[in-house]
């Protein structure tokens, strides 16, 4: 199930049409407010989200997702008629998976689409049990425990934990961070990193201190 939140009335028909056509099963939604309501009863695979919308826009209702347990999973594309690297960068800190850019093809859509519920799945089909120090992670159950306490991570931030703790003692750039958590170049948003990382090692606490800047090439969990 992929939810559209798109205000316009014809890109969000032709976007409808698009996917339907492609055996996506589909719900949506014209304002904000009509969007929580179908959420609380359904989970979408996907969810497009535009960033102008009334009632409230896009970058805050993605926060709400991500800060919330039930919701921070859900795999999202930014719509968009903005394509300045300012408003790039802003969707993807607060925890956009992808992003396009008005007016695209349908195709184009699709194709990214498709590209995002790959990598879930991709991630989803290589499970363990990982455990460093007072850290266990559960990649089955996508959770993080510490010795005391259940810790809530954005999909990214867990994508994130999850390589470097894999690659633990090897320094990871930048670059490669980009590349594999998000698919995208470091020419695009490299910042994006960075706050993730501190927001990262905030909700990690003491444990968090394993991870390790390396000045002006990127991070390594020691």
């Amino acid at each position: 199930m992929i939810f559209i939140l798109e205000d316009d009335d014809n890109i969000r028909k032709l976007i409808c049409y698009s996917l339907t056509s492609q055996n996506f099963e589909i719900k949506d939604f014209a304002i904000p407010s009509d969007f929580w309501i179908a959420l609380e009863n359904n989970k979408p695979d996907l969810l497009l989200l535009d960033i102008m919308l009334p009632e409230e826009d896009g970058i805050s209702i993605l926060k709400k997702l991500r800060s919330n347990p039930k919701t921070s999973g859900i795999p999202v594309i930014m719509l968009t008629a903005k394509d300045s690297e300012y408003d790039i960068v802003t969707g993807l800190d607060a925890g956009a998976d992808d992003y396009v850019t008005k007016p695209f093809g349908m195709m184009t859509l699709v194709s990214r689409i498709k590209a995002v519920l790959r990598r879930y799945e991709k991630t989803d089909s290589h499970k363990e049990l990982l455990q460093v120090g007072e850290l266990k992670i559960d990649e089955n159950q996508h959770t993080v425990f510490t010795d005391t306490h259940q810790l809530f991570l954005t999909v990214k931030e867990f994508d994130l934990l999850v390589l470097l703790v894999k690659n633990r003692g090897n320094v990871l750039t930048r670059e490669m961070l980009l590349e594999h958590i998000w698919d995208i170049s470091a020419d695009v948003a490299s910042r994006t990193v960075d706050v993730h990382i501190r927001t990262l090692r905030q909700k990690l606490g003491d444990a968090g201190n394993a991870i390790e800047t390396i000045r002006g090439v990127g991070y390594k969990f020691i």
